[in-house]
Protein backbone atom coordinates (compact mmCIF):
# COMPACT_ATOMS: atom_id res chain seq x y z
CA UNK A 1 0.00 0.00 0.00
CA UNK A 2 1.22 3.75 -0.97
CA UNK A 3 1.91 5.64 1.90
CA UNK A 4 -0.66 8.34 2.97
CA UNK A 5 -0.02 11.65 4.78
CA UNK A 6 -1.85 12.21 8.28
CA UNK A 7 -4.19 14.91 8.68
CA UNK A 8 -1.37 17.43 10.23
CA UNK A 9 0.37 17.06 6.32
CA UNK A 10 3.10 14.87 7.57
CA UNK A 11 4.88 11.57 6.61
CA UNK A 12 5.71 8.65 8.81
CA UNK A 13 8.45 9.50 11.67
CA UNK A 14 9.91 6.47 11.10
CA UNK A 15 10.61 6.77 7.43
CA UNK A 16 13.97 6.90 6.45
CA UNK A 17 13.18 7.61 2.66
CA UNK A 18 13.73 10.74 1.34
CA UNK A 19 10.84 12.69 0.32
CA UNK A 20 10.02 13.66 -3.36
CA UNK A 21 11.13 17.22 -2.69
CA UNK A 22 13.94 16.42 -0.50
CA UNK A 23 15.37 14.29 -3.99
CA UNK A 24 14.20 17.04 -6.31
CA UNK A 25 16.26 19.54 -4.36
CA UNK A 26 19.12 16.89 -3.96
CA UNK A 27 19.22 16.35 -7.92
CA UNK A 28 18.87 19.92 -8.33
CA UNK A 29 22.82 21.00 -8.36
CA UNK A 30 23.67 17.80 -9.97
CA UNK A 31 21.14 18.91 -13.15
CA UNK A 32 22.45 22.07 -12.79
CA UNK A 33 26.12 20.99 -13.21
CA UNK A 34 25.33 18.07 -15.75
CA UNK A 35 23.54 21.15 -18.14
CA UNK A 36 27.30 22.55 -18.15
CA UNK A 37 28.73 22.21 -21.00
CA UNK A 38 29.46 23.75 -24.48
CA UNK A 39 27.91 27.28 -23.53
CA UNK A 40 30.37 27.26 -20.59
CA UNK A 41 33.74 26.41 -22.48
CA UNK A 42 33.06 29.14 -24.98
CA UNK A 43 31.94 31.39 -23.05
CA UNK A 44 35.29 30.86 -20.90
CA UNK A 45 37.50 30.96 -23.79
CA UNK A 46 36.44 34.33 -24.93
CA UNK A 47 38.81 35.25 -22.17
CA UNK A 48 41.82 34.94 -23.87
CA UNK A 49 45.29 36.09 -22.95
CA UNK A 50 44.68 38.50 -25.75
CA UNK A 51 41.24 39.51 -24.00
CA UNK A 52 42.83 39.80 -20.87
CA UNK A 53 45.92 41.99 -22.44
CA UNK A 54 42.35 44.30 -23.98
CA UNK A 55 41.05 44.72 -20.24
CA UNK A 56 44.11 45.03 -18.09
CA UNK A 57 44.38 48.53 -20.40
CA UNK A 58 40.78 49.47 -20.90
CA UNK A 59 41.80 49.27 -16.35
CA UNK A 60 44.81 51.06 -16.58
CA UNK A 61 44.44 53.58 -19.01
CA UNK A 62 40.69 54.37 -18.22
CA UNK A 63 40.30 53.36 -14.62
CA UNK A 64 36.62 52.31 -13.90
CA UNK A 65 35.00 54.21 -16.75
CA UNK A 66 34.61 50.90 -19.00
CA UNK A 67 32.98 48.80 -15.83
CA UNK A 68 29.67 49.35 -17.22
CA UNK A 69 30.13 47.20 -20.30
CA UNK A 70 30.13 44.10 -18.95
CA UNK A 71 26.53 44.40 -17.94
CA UNK A 72 25.86 45.17 -21.63
CA UNK A 73 27.74 43.26 -23.60
CA UNK A 74 26.32 39.73 -21.45
CA UNK A 75 23.28 39.73 -22.70
CA UNK A 76 24.64 40.41 -26.46
CA UNK A 77 27.32 37.74 -25.58
CA UNK A 78 24.45 35.39 -24.57
CA UNK A 79 22.03 36.18 -27.17
CA UNK A 80 24.21 35.73 -30.00
CA UNK A 81 26.21 32.32 -28.64
CA UNK A 82 22.50 30.92 -27.86
CA UNK A 83 21.63 31.83 -31.97
CA UNK A 84 24.72 29.89 -32.64
CA UNK A 85 24.00 27.06 -30.30
CA UNK A 86 20.25 26.52 -31.51
CA UNK A 87 21.85 26.92 -35.10
CA UNK A 88 24.09 23.60 -34.27
CA UNK A 89 21.28 21.74 -32.66
CA UNK A 90 18.30 22.22 -35.44
CA UNK A 91 20.36 21.83 -38.48
CA UNK A 92 22.53 19.07 -37.09
CA UNK A 93 25.48 20.58 -38.67
CA UNK A 94 28.19 23.81 -37.86
CA UNK A 95 27.42 27.52 -38.31
CA UNK A 96 29.52 27.23 -41.96
CA UNK A 97 27.80 24.22 -43.01
CA UNK A 98 24.25 25.69 -42.18
CA UNK A 99 25.46 29.07 -43.90
CA UNK A 100 26.41 26.83 -47.37
CA UNK A 101 23.00 26.26 -47.67
CA UNK A 102 22.03 29.91 -48.38
CA UNK A 103 25.32 31.62 -49.16
CA UNK A 104 27.53 31.05 -52.67
CA UNK A 105 30.13 28.98 -52.23
CA UNK A 106 33.19 31.47 -52.95
CA UNK A 107 31.64 33.51 -50.19
CA UNK A 108 31.87 30.48 -47.66
CA UNK A 109 35.34 29.94 -48.60
CA UNK A 110 36.13 33.74 -47.81
CA UNK A 111 34.99 33.58 -44.87
CA UNK A 112 36.40 30.24 -43.85
CA UNK A 113 39.59 31.76 -44.90
CA UNK A 114 39.23 34.92 -43.02
CA UNK A 115 38.43 33.22 -40.17
CA UNK A 116 41.74 31.38 -39.85
CA UNK A 117 43.74 34.79 -40.46
CA UNK A 118 41.99 35.96 -37.95
CA UNK A 119 42.43 33.29 -35.57
CA UNK A 120 45.88 32.51 -36.23
CA UNK A 121 47.21 36.03 -35.30
CA UNK A 122 44.51 35.59 -31.92
CA UNK A 123 46.92 32.61 -31.35
CA UNK A 124 50.50 34.13 -31.60
CA UNK A 125 48.96 36.70 -29.33
CA UNK A 126 47.82 34.56 -26.72
CA UNK A 127 51.41 32.14 -27.07
CA UNK A 128 52.95 35.27 -26.41
CA UNK A 129 51.12 35.61 -23.37
CA UNK A 130 51.11 32.43 -21.71
CA UNK A 131 54.76 32.02 -22.61
CA UNK A 132 55.33 35.33 -21.33
CA UNK A 133 53.09 34.89 -18.25
CA UNK A 134 55.58 31.68 -17.11
CA UNK A 135 58.85 33.20 -17.98
CA UNK A 136 58.16 36.31 -15.62
CA UNK A 137 57.18 33.06 -12.67
CA UNK A 138 60.09 31.02 -13.45
CA UNK A 139 62.88 33.30 -14.84
CA UNK A 140 63.46 31.18 -18.09
CA UNK A 141 63.58 32.55 -21.76
CA UNK A 142 59.83 32.74 -22.98
CA UNK A 143 60.85 31.55 -26.86
CA UNK A 144 61.15 27.98 -25.12
CA UNK A 145 57.70 28.06 -23.71
CA UNK A 146 55.83 29.54 -27.30
CA UNK A 147 57.16 26.29 -28.94
CA UNK A 148 55.96 24.01 -25.75
CA UNK A 149 52.57 25.36 -25.78
CA UNK A 150 52.24 25.89 -29.46
CA UNK A 151 53.84 21.90 -29.62
CA UNK A 152 51.77 20.60 -26.89
CA UNK A 153 48.28 21.85 -27.20
CA UNK A 154 48.68 20.66 -31.27
CA UNK A 155 49.32 17.18 -30.05
CA UNK A 156 47.22 17.30 -27.35
CA UNK A 157 44.00 18.48 -30.28
CA UNK A 158 45.15 15.98 -32.85
CA UNK A 159 45.58 12.85 -30.14
CA UNK A 160 42.35 13.33 -27.39
CA UNK A 161 39.27 12.85 -28.63
CA UNK A 162 36.04 15.00 -28.25
CA UNK A 163 34.79 13.98 -25.33
CA UNK A 164 38.98 13.91 -23.32
CA UNK A 165 39.07 17.49 -24.71
CA UNK A 166 35.30 18.76 -23.20
CA UNK A 167 36.26 17.16 -20.13
CA UNK A 168 39.98 18.87 -20.19
CA UNK A 169 38.44 22.46 -21.23
CA UNK A 170 35.63 22.19 -18.54
CA UNK A 171 38.15 21.72 -15.70
CA UNK A 172 40.63 24.69 -17.53
CA UNK A 173 37.43 27.09 -16.62
CA UNK A 174 38.01 27.37 -12.65
CA UNK A 175 41.30 29.11 -13.66
CA UNK A 176 38.64 32.20 -13.96
CA UNK A 177 38.14 32.65 -10.38
CA UNK A 178 41.94 33.32 -10.22
CA UNK A 179 40.62 37.22 -11.44
CA UNK A 180 37.58 37.31 -9.24
CA UNK A 181 39.81 36.17 -6.50
CA UNK A 182 42.71 38.57 -7.19
CA UNK A 183 39.81 41.65 -7.05
CA UNK A 184 38.87 40.79 -3.90
CA UNK A 185 42.29 40.17 -2.43
CA UNK A 186 42.47 43.94 -3.29
CA UNK A 187 39.63 44.92 -1.50
CA UNK A 188 38.29 48.06 -3.31
CA UNK A 189 35.92 50.41 -2.29
CA UNK A 190 31.80 48.35 -3.35
CA UNK A 191 30.05 51.36 -2.77
CA UNK A 192 31.86 53.04 -5.87
CA UNK A 193 32.61 50.37 -8.03
CA UNK A 194 29.01 49.82 -7.71
CA UNK A 195 27.92 52.89 -8.79
CA UNK A 196 30.25 53.01 -12.00
CA UNK A 197 29.34 49.54 -12.75
CA UNK A 198 25.69 50.81 -13.56
CA UNK A 199 25.92 54.04 -14.35
CA UNK A 200 27.72 54.28 -18.05
CA UNK A 201 29.78 57.11 -19.43
CA UNK A 202 30.61 57.58 -22.87
CA UNK A 203 33.64 57.90 -23.80
CA UNK A 204 36.22 60.83 -24.06
CA UNK A 205 38.52 61.19 -27.10
CA UNK A 206 39.42 59.43 -29.99
CA UNK A 207 41.33 56.50 -27.10
CA UNK A 208 38.42 56.27 -25.27
CA UNK A 209 35.84 55.36 -28.40
CA UNK A 210 38.72 53.11 -29.96
CA UNK A 211 38.74 51.16 -26.26
CA UNK A 212 34.77 50.35 -26.59
CA UNK A 213 35.17 49.18 -30.04
CA UNK A 214 38.14 46.80 -28.90
CA UNK A 215 36.19 45.67 -25.92
CA UNK A 216 33.35 44.91 -28.16
CA UNK A 217 35.44 43.10 -31.00
CA UNK A 218 37.07 41.21 -27.46
CA UNK A 219 33.98 39.93 -26.10
CA UNK A 220 32.02 38.87 -29.32
CA UNK A 221 34.58 37.32 -31.37
CA UNK A 222 33.65 35.36 -34.66
CA UNK A 223 35.20 32.14 -33.83
CA UNK A 224 33.15 31.61 -30.78
CA UNK A 225 30.27 31.50 -33.01
CA UNK A 226 31.91 28.76 -35.25
CA UNK A 227 33.19 26.86 -31.98
CA UNK A 228 29.65 27.04 -30.23
CA UNK A 229 27.72 25.46 -33.06
CA UNK A 230 30.21 22.86 -33.81
CA UNK A 231 30.61 21.59 -30.64
CA UNK A 232 26.61 21.07 -30.36
CA UNK A 233 27.41 19.03 -33.69
CA UNK A 234 30.10 16.95 -31.63
CA UNK A 235 28.00 16.88 -28.73
CA UNK A 236 25.14 14.84 -30.90
CA UNK A 237 27.92 12.79 -32.43
CA UNK A 238 28.77 11.30 -28.55
CA UNK A 239 25.21 10.31 -28.28
CA UNK A 240 25.39 8.30 -31.61
CA UNK A 241 23.74 10.50 -33.81
CA UNK A 242 26.34 10.69 -36.51
CA UNK A 243 24.41 11.67 -39.85
CA UNK A 244 22.75 14.74 -40.37
CA UNK A 245 19.78 13.33 -40.50
CA UNK A 246 19.53 11.92 -37.21
CA UNK A 247 21.18 15.19 -35.32
CA UNK A 248 18.41 17.29 -37.32
CA UNK A 249 16.16 19.05 -34.71
CA UNK A 250 15.99 20.04 -30.60
CA UNK A 251 13.58 19.13 -27.81
CA UNK A 252 12.13 22.22 -25.86
CA UNK A 253 14.03 20.67 -23.30
CA UNK A 254 17.32 20.43 -24.67
CA UNK A 255 17.13 24.21 -25.66
CA UNK A 256 16.48 25.05 -21.96
CA UNK A 257 19.14 23.07 -21.10
CA UNK A 258 21.16 25.17 -23.51
CA UNK A 259 20.12 28.57 -22.08
CA UNK A 260 21.05 27.83 -18.73
CA UNK A 261 24.63 26.20 -20.02
CA UNK A 262 25.42 29.28 -22.85
CA UNK A 263 23.92 32.21 -19.84
CA UNK A 264 25.97 30.40 -17.37
CA UNK A 265 29.15 30.60 -19.41
CA UNK A 266 28.82 34.08 -20.99
CA UNK A 267 27.92 35.35 -17.12
CA UNK A 268 31.20 34.31 -16.24
CA UNK A 269 33.20 35.53 -19.00
CA UNK A 270 31.77 39.17 -18.34
CA UNK A 271 32.52 38.75 -14.81
CA UNK A 272 35.97 37.94 -15.45
CA UNK A 273 35.83 40.71 -17.78
CA UNK A 274 34.76 42.94 -14.99
CA UNK A 275 37.23 41.88 -12.54
CA UNK A 276 39.72 42.15 -15.05
CA UNK A 277 39.22 45.76 -15.34
CA UNK A 278 38.38 46.40 -12.03
CA UNK A 279 41.77 45.43 -10.54
CA UNK A 280 43.76 47.09 -13.33
CA UNK A 281 41.72 50.17 -12.22
CA UNK A 282 42.26 50.13 -8.69
CA UNK A 283 46.30 49.32 -8.83
CA UNK A 284 47.66 50.51 -12.21
CA UNK A 285 45.25 53.47 -12.91
CA UNK A 286 45.45 54.61 -8.97
CA UNK A 287 48.70 54.58 -9.20
CA UNK A 288 49.36 56.46 -12.34
CA UNK A 289 50.83 53.43 -14.46
CA UNK A 290 48.72 53.45 -17.73
CA UNK A 291 50.94 53.07 -20.42
CA UNK A 292 50.71 48.89 -20.58
CA UNK A 293 50.86 47.20 -24.00
CA UNK A 294 50.76 43.35 -22.43
CA UNK A 295 49.62 41.17 -19.73
CA UNK A 296 53.02 40.44 -18.95
CA UNK A 297 53.71 44.00 -18.42
CA UNK A 298 50.00 44.62 -16.51
CA UNK A 299 51.53 41.37 -14.11
CA UNK A 300 55.00 43.37 -13.34
CA UNK A 301 53.42 46.18 -12.61
CA UNK A 302 50.63 44.78 -10.69
CA UNK A 303 53.52 43.40 -8.35
CA UNK A 304 54.49 45.91 -6.17
CA UNK A 305 50.95 46.91 -5.84
CA UNK A 306 49.05 44.01 -5.25
CA UNK A 307 51.88 41.63 -4.03
CA UNK A 308 53.18 38.44 -4.64
CA UNK A 309 50.31 36.42 -4.17
CA UNK A 310 47.55 38.36 -6.51
CA UNK A 311 50.10 38.44 -9.39
CA UNK A 312 50.66 34.90 -9.31
CA UNK A 313 46.88 34.47 -9.40
CA UNK A 314 46.64 36.82 -12.48
CA UNK A 315 49.69 35.12 -14.07
CA UNK A 316 48.67 31.68 -13.99
CA UNK A 317 44.77 32.60 -14.73
CA UNK A 318 46.71 34.20 -18.01
CA UNK A 319 48.22 30.55 -18.83
CA UNK A 320 45.10 28.84 -17.77
CA UNK A 321 42.98 30.72 -20.09
CA UNK A 322 45.52 29.86 -23.07
CA UNK A 323 45.06 26.43 -23.02
CA UNK A 324 41.45 26.75 -23.03
CA UNK A 325 41.04 29.60 -25.52
CA UNK A 326 44.03 27.79 -28.17
CA UNK A 327 42.07 24.79 -29.38
CA UNK A 328 38.89 26.82 -29.68
CA UNK A 329 40.35 29.25 -31.92
CA UNK A 330 42.37 26.47 -34.41
CA UNK A 331 39.55 24.25 -33.91
CA UNK A 332 37.05 26.49 -34.60
CA UNK A 333 38.82 27.36 -38.34
CA UNK A 334 39.45 23.78 -38.75
CA UNK A 335 35.60 23.24 -38.23
CA UNK A 336 35.02 26.17 -41.11
CA UNK A 337 37.30 24.94 -43.40
CA UNK A 338 35.76 21.27 -43.17
CA UNK A 339 32.31 22.33 -43.90
CA UNK A 340 33.24 24.57 -46.61
CA UNK A 341 35.21 22.25 -49.11
CA UNK A 342 33.46 19.13 -47.86
CA UNK A 343 36.07 17.26 -45.49
CA UNK A 344 35.75 14.61 -43.07
CA UNK A 345 35.90 16.63 -39.47
CA UNK A 346 35.45 16.34 -36.02
CA UNK A 347 38.20 15.87 -32.95
CA UNK A 348 36.26 12.73 -32.23
CA UNK A 349 38.18 11.26 -35.38
CA UNK A 350 41.40 10.16 -35.61
CA UNK A 351 44.29 11.93 -37.83
CA UNK A 352 43.90 9.23 -40.63
CA UNK A 353 40.06 9.72 -40.92
CA UNK A 354 40.68 13.36 -41.30
CA UNK A 355 44.22 14.35 -42.31
CA UNK A 356 42.73 17.88 -43.89
CA UNK A 357 40.76 19.03 -40.59
CA UNK A 358 43.79 18.41 -37.84
CA UNK A 359 46.19 19.57 -41.09
CA UNK A 360 44.38 22.81 -40.83
CA UNK A 361 44.42 22.48 -36.69
CA UNK A 362 48.38 22.13 -37.11
CA UNK A 363 49.01 24.84 -39.97
CA UNK A 364 47.29 27.40 -37.79
CA UNK A 365 49.47 26.28 -34.98
CA UNK A 366 52.23 26.41 -36.82
CA UNK A 367 51.68 29.82 -38.55
CA UNK A 368 51.20 31.16 -35.28
CA UNK A 369 54.16 30.02 -33.91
Amino acid sequence: MPKTETTTGSTDSNSSEPSLEETRAKSLPRRFFAALGPGVVTGAADDDPAGITTYSVAGAQFGTSFLWTALVTWPLMGFVQMMCAKIGMVTGRGLLGALRKKFPRPLIIFAAGALFLANTINIGADLAGMADAVAMLWGLNSRWFVVLFAAGIAIATVRCRYAQIANILKWLVFVLFAYIITAFILRPDWQMIGRAAVTPTLPQGQAGWAMLVAILGTTISPYLFFWQSSQEVEEEKMKGRRTVSHRKGASRDDLVTRQLDVGVGTFFSNLVMFFIILTCAITLHAHGITEIETSRQAAEALKPLAGSFATTLYTLGIVGLGLLAIPTLAGSAAYAFAEAFYWKQGLDEKYSRAPKFYGVVIASMAAAL
